[in-house]
């Protein structure tokens, strides 16, 4: 699933083709190593998304990706070079992973300047670097200095020059006849063609061994240049025998000979779109919910080891009652110990058979001092032991608490979700809240809603904070009341507005619910349901905790709305 050269060629001819001459109207940075930039042209708004890390590329979109409430610094100052540039052309040196965009731009004096926007797409070298007229480095997403390599620099001022080229024939500036020859002398295999040729990936070159055992590999290679050359790709998508996709070509891939289902897209972006979109938004999430994926798993640990520390303490607490046997059989015996003596033996008539018992003294105090220390003993235990029950179950039931947002953390979707579960952990005193941060006042997110096929609305709540409210405060009495039994998750109402809830509604809210939980890729997942009148929260519980009565429960397959 390499974005190899040829596929940025691709790319190159159907970005031209939609921007030549549009605008820039707005530069986003979603994340460090994302840029997005929307153009102005005839046809309408169009987006172009640069990625640099997990599965770098270039191309045109129409996803919807959310951008953080403050741009970065790379961003603002390329809004302020590129802000309204007209795009003038849109280069590549061969078929080599760059691509060099052309702006003419405005400066803030009013003349025009011309400026270029390098985008190289080399793993985890990518990187996208901005420079002026004569190609000195303006800034870059990823500086370079002499720590980091001697031979090629990549600093503000500082001239640009094009990463190495690799010792590979281009298809386009190269003969047929050449290249056969040269994957002839390599052996002929696709590891051959794979080092003969610039800019593709191992499906293209196991793709042209194939077709080459239908006629030979001189044909292919001229049917591979005549397509590159004109720009005429065949935008395509390999998906695995369980459906998700598995690879994505410039070609018409016909290797697996029918074993796999193979789809043609319209458009290079849209295939790329429909490749990586599932997995962008969850590596995009991923990465800004490190921080606080970390706090919680620390938090988690931390409590373990407290509560195992607590837990070891009670078990020695389980021997208070011999402390008060030894207080009541030296009470009973005062008479015949000495003062001073280190240890005394007696009749233990707690025991069946009477059998003696020896119990060892202070010899610095007097026989009912001894008495009254093990009594004490026997308090202290007694008080200890019901103090560290509670702090177990206090404890217990904060990492219950920190799993629940770890849950949701892990559903978390949106800039905005994840905000919200920023602010409740800053809430509960997890997170500090800087001193000189701008306080922003954000608007609260609505639940999730869904629709049951009979008509009823299902209300589902992203975050702990907002199940409070959803139950607590928003849902009537007679609503329906959901949740995973047993397993974190999310919060569901059934709203009834006056009517019967079908049963019908109920097993799709449950479906809902498990969908909405740690079990969700479970088979079968147990669901409580009750009446919202039969929900209420304990006196100082922790947001999202809440107890009920009088439920039943249906095991559900998870899934949501439109899925099987």
């Amino acid at each position: 699933m390499a974005f190899d050269g040829i596929m940025m060629t691709m790319v190159r001819h159907e970005m031209t083709a939609v921007l030549s001459g549009a605008r820039v109207s707005q530069i986003y940075q979603p994340a460090r190593d994302e840029l997005v930039f929307a153009f102005r042209t005839p046809e309408g708004a169009k987006k172009v998304l640069i990625r640099l890390s997990d599965a770098p590329r270039v191309h045109i979109t129409t996803g919807s990706i959310e951008n953080p409430p403050v741009p970065p610094m790379l961003c603002m100052l390329l809004r302020k070079r590129l802000g309204g540039a007209r795009l003038d052309d849109i280069t590549q040196p061969g078929n080599e992973r760059v691509l060099c965009l052309h702006f003419e731009a405005v400066n803030e004096i009013g003349d025009r300047e011309q400026l270029r926007l390098y985008i190289e797409i080399m793993g985890r070298y990518s990187n996208v670097v901005l420079t002026d007229g004569e190609d000195r480095v303006i800034d870059t997403v990823r500086r370079i200095d002499f720590s980091v390599s001697e031979e090629r620099v990549l600093l503000p001022k500082m001239p640009y020059e094009l990463p190495q080229m690799q010792d590979k024939l281009c298809i386009e500036a190269s003969a047929p006849e050449a290249i056969a020859e040269r994957i002839a002398q390599l052996g002929g295999d696709d590891r051959a063609v794979l080092h003969t040729i610039q800019g593709i990936s191992p499906i293209i070159a196991r793709e042209l061994c194939y077709r080459a055992e239908e006629s030979d590999m001189l044909t292919c290679v001229s049917a591979l240049k005549e397509m590159v050359e004109e720009g005429r790709g065949e935008p395509t998508l390999v998906y695995k025998a369980d459906g998700s996709p598995m690879d994505f070509s410039f070609m018409d891939i016909r290797q697996y000979e029918g074993a796999l289902r193979v789809q043609r897209f319209d458009s290079f972006g849209a295939l790329l779109d429909t490749f990586f979109s599932d997995r962008d938004r969850l590596a995009r999430m991923k990465a800004k919910s490190a921080d606080i994926g970390k706090l919680l798993s620390n938090a988690v640990d931390r409590l373990s080891r407290k509560i195992n520390l607590q837990k070891a303490d009670l078990k020695k607490c389980a021997d208070r009652e011999q402390l008060r046997i030894k207080g009541d059989l030296l009470q009973a015996n005062l008479y015949r110990i000495e003062r001073g003596a280190a240890a005394v033996t007696v009749e233990n008539f707690y025991a069946e058979d009477n059998a003696p018992l020896t119990i060892r003294l202070d010899p610095t105090v007097s026989p009912a001092m001894n008495a009254q220390r093990f009594y004490k003993a026997y308090n202290k235990a007694k008080t200890r032991e019901i103090m560290l029950a509670e702090q177990i179950e206090k404890a217990s039931q904060e990492i219950a608490y920190l799993e629940s947002v770890r849950d949701i953390l892990s559903r978390c979707e949106t800039e905005a979700e994840l905000s919200a579960v920023r602010a409740e952990l800053r809430e509960q005193g997890y997170l500090k809240t800087q001193k000189n941060a701008v306080k922003r006042k954000e608007k609260p997110l609505p639940p999730i809603e869904y629709q049951s096929a009979d008509g009823f609305r299902i209300l589902v709540g992203r975050n702990n904070k907002q199940n409070d409210q959803l139950t607590l405060h928003t849902a009537r009495k007679n609503d329906m009341w959901l949740h995973t039994k047993g397993i974190h998750g999310t919060h569901v109402i059934i709203v009834s507005d006056g009517r019967q809830i079908t049963d019908a509604a109920i097993l799709e809210a449950a479906r809902i619910a498990a969908a909405h939980s740690k079990g969700r890729d479970s088979a079968r997942v147990p669901v409580d349901y009750t009446l919202v009148k039969n929900v209420s929260k304990p006196h100082g519980a922790l947001p999202g905790k809440v107890i009920y009565v009088n439920y039943h429960t249906v095991y559900v397959k998870p899934g949501t709305p439109g899925t099987d």
